[in-house]
């Protein structure tokens, strides 16, 4: 795909010649599905994964964005395939879970980065909000990886998950997306010990402030605070949280399970992130601490 002036590398351009860390072949003869895959974090997770030998199915709304992909990924000679799924909908994931594995016999890691939020102070959340940030980011996330895990139960094949989930420290303006990922890492993390019997890994990498299309939810003003969140002054790409993703769920992450992958550059440890903007209040507080 070109980009929109001639000459101008788009983001997939980018994706297909991003230097790899890992030897070509590690993905190879692998099926990977991933949610969320027509942009973002889900995007360059999939461009790794074909890169790597995978063959990659990307699922998400946008039947358009997700062709625009695969087309861009074929056209590099890799190996993609697109299913178009509202997450929410749990006979729809039924649904396109029965077509890949009809059509590609298996999957052997699933990686859930669809998801939404808005920002907006908590007391303002509407009951219609609420609930479409809750049902995306967790109930949807949950169908998908309980349809694999069946999937995988009642085939005898092993499998491995990565959820995409969010740094919840110092994370604000954001409190129902933070409820959700926050029951996503639970989830996670007691599912590993019930599947583990099924050889089902169950992770979770948590991205930090990462530049991507889904910055466009907030304000300029915002987003140019953003590279100052963490010790290292910068923000994040999505390939930095694919190659995360990758590393805990693939055969590089064999022995381990249960757990949360910070990719934030340090911010944890660091400072704060106020997508809605710092209230006076706070801002207050914190030159308080300037004063010799």
């Amino acid at each position: 795909m070109s980009g929109s002036v001639t000459g101008a590398r788009s983001p997939q351009d980018e994706l297909a010649e991003h230097k790899l860390a890992f030897a070509t072949d590690l993905l190879r003869d692998q099926i990977v599905c991933v949610s969320g895959g027509g942009g973002g974090i889900g995007r360059a997770t999939a461009w790794l994964a074909a890169r790597l030998g995978a063959t990659v199915v990307v699922c998400g709304r946008s039947l358009e964005k997700l062709q625009g992909v695969v087309d861009a990924m074929r056209a590099r000679g890799l190996d993609a395939h697109c299913e178009s799924v509202d997450i929410r909908d749990r006979a729809r994931v039924e649904e396109v879970f029965a077509r890949i594995l009809d059509k590609l016999g298996r999957i052997d890691l699933l990686v859930n980065s669809a998801g939404g939020q808005f920002p907006q102070p908590a007391i303002d959340y509407s009951e219609k909000g609420w609930n479409a940030v809750i049902n995306t980011n967790l109930t949807g996330t949950w169908q998908m990886m309980q349809r694999a895990a069946i999937c995988w139960r009642d085939s005898g094949l092993p499998g491995s998950i990565v959820n995409v989930v969010v740094v919840p420290q110092n994370l604000h303006g954001v409190a129902h997306t933070c409820a959700a990922r926050a029951g996503v890492i639970a989830l996670s993390q007691h599912v590993a010990v019930e599947w583990a019997p099924y050889r089902i890994r169950v992770n979770c990498v948590a991205p930090g402030s990462i530049r991507s299309e889904g910055w466009a939810v907030y304000d300029e003003k915002t987003r140019e605070k953003y590279p100052l969140t963490n010790p290292m002054m910068k923000a994040g790409l999505p390939w930095d949280v694919a190659e995360a993703i990758v590393f805990a769920g693939g055969p590089t992450g064999s022995f381990i399970n249960g757990e949360v992958l910070t990719v934030d550059g340090g911010g944890q440890h660091w400072g704060e992130i106020w997508t809605t903007g710092k209230p006076a209040y706070y801002r207050h507080a914190s030159r308080a601490w300037d004063v010799e």
